[in-house]
């Protein structure tokens, strides 16, 4: 396939040749039922989400760089057997540019960036998979993006869109748990798999460095890669689902599932800016593959009124995971995932979605309810993440709550715990200046290398 011009692409980009979207926020293309025109970057799998989110839209475009994954849902959904199909989402957005208004990116997470910015700066909305990035710069770059552009933007992370996560912000706006001053969010996992044919995310190589394998004839390693090296040598287990687990491609546990657990601390809390953020405890992991488990604590100082509040990471197995409260009566074993909020009047716990708030104690959570809760204070939202935001497109209704201004620094939070579980130590972090300032060696990776024809920097 011939490859597109970069330097053509970048220099017009560059010139300002970006032009407003058909739809734009509170302007509907046409009628205010008009279907959008959307394009999927990422045809397989996880777009099944999107596919879902989706309908009723015109998919008229989509973009993967495994020719397996075109048709891998027609059969759920057979309407994207009409969609047009390209290899680089590149070519895609340069050829079909004026039949597009939207784009889902559903890439892995090395490419959410460069996926998502090349939509942004050809003036399409997006709505891109979680985790937003890979890393801290990339955040960044797409929060400014998004004030420069004045585009719709999300991140697909159901669980902003629950009632729970509103009802939880209720609670505590509502003063039923006083100052929050402890949180604890865990995940079992990741669990890795012995043998390369099972349906899992998580399998290992048998050697390190991995063993190089012959590139199958439906995939386009080079374009799979995006900006990482070129010279990256293909092996099996990166393609189609295990990349997750390698630092080089995926974020671990931490991508894969905090944006859902601790979606609802994070937002309700504003743990945004820590100023320290620590490994306390690993098992595993090496400069390939990510940790088998970890706790990571940040320490974030007084947001407003709120109190300083410390936030713990958990992953692994049973050694790693947190205490129950002591007022917990629920049940007798801890949940596999979920939050616990250690608050001066009442604890708290939400589970993996962030959703079905209670308190710790059964009790007194049967006598919060017959009393009634809180009123209801922040609109429901219904249709998931991209009902959300095909809503907020057509001008029907606000901006998506995990809009890039939430999504970025929650990402950025996250990908501090990604650091510290790494490289191990202490982390301390000054925001404003986005540097590590006791590890500079660490600054290497807030940006990592962008290979030639993928630099996003102005």
């Amino acid at each position: 396939m011939k490859q597109i011009n970069r330097r053509v692409v970048l220099q017009a980009a560059a010139a300002a040749s970006f032009v407003p979207a058909r739809f734009s926020i509170g302007k509907p293309g046409g009628s205010a039922n008009s279907k959008l025109n959307i394009a999927m970057i990422g045809a397989g799998n996880i777009a099944n989400m999107a596919y879902s989110g989706c309908k009723g839209q015109n998919i008229v475009a989509l973009a993967d760089v495994d020719s397996t994954m075109f048709l891998q849902r027609a059969k759920r959904h057979p309407e994207i057997t009409k969609a047009k199909q390209f290899a680089d989402f590149r070519v895609m957005l340069d050829k079909m540019g004026k039949d597009i208004d939207a784009v889902c990116v559903n890439t892995p997470d090395h490419t959410h960036f460069a996926a998502t910015m090349e939509a942004m700066r050809r003036g399409k909305h997006v709505c891109t998979q979680k985790p937003l990035t890979h890393n801290i710069w990339e955040a960044r770059m797409l929060k400014k993006a998004k004030a420069k552009f004045g585009l719709v933007t999300n991140m697909a992370v159901q669980g902003h869109t629950f009632d729970g996560i509103r009802q939880m912000r209720e609670w505590y706006e509502a003063d039923t748990f006083g100052q929050i001053y402890e949180v604890h969010s865990w995940k079992n996992g990741p669990r890795w798999q012995p043998r390369r044919e099972e349906n899992s995310y998580w399998h290992k190589p048998d050697a390190l460095p991995p063993p190089v394998d012959a590139v199958p004839a439906n995939l386009a390693w080079d374009l799979w890669l995006g900006p990482k090296a070129a010279d990256t040598p293909f092996n099996k287990l990166y393609h189609p689902k295990s990349w997750r687990g390698f630092h080089a491609f995926g974020n671990g546990i931490f991508g894969d599932w905090m944006p859902h657990i601790s979606d609802a601390a994070v937002a309700i809390l504003d743990l945004y800016e820590p100023t320290v953020v620590e490994l306390e405890k690993k098992s595993g992991g090496n400069e390939w593959v990510v940790p088998d488990a970890n706790v990571v604590r940040w320490e974030f100082g007084r947001r407003g009124k709120k109190a300083p509040c410390t936030f713990y990471w958990h992953n692994g197995g049973l050694a790693f995971m947190p205490e129950k409260p002591d007022d917990w009566t629920w049940e007798g074993k801890l949940p596999n995932h979920g939050t616990f909020y250690y608050g001066e009047k009442q604890n708290g716990y939400t589970d993996e979605r962030s959703n079905h708030p209670r308190l710790a104690n059964k009790e007194a959570m049967k006598a919060f309810k017959e009393a009634g809760y809180p009123a209801k204070k922040y609109r429901r939202i219904k249709g998931g993440p991209f009902g959300e935001w095909i809503r907020a497109v057509k001008g029907e209704g606000p901006e998506p709550g995990a809009n890039f201004d939430f999504a970025a620094p929650f990402t950025e939070m996250m990908l501090l715990g990604v650091l510290a579980a790494r490289f191990g130590g202490r982390i301390e972090w000054d925001s404003k200046t986005m540097k590590v300032t006791n590890r500079p060696e660490l600054n290497a990776y807030v940006k990592e290398p962008i290979r030639k024809g993928w630099d996003y920097s102005s």
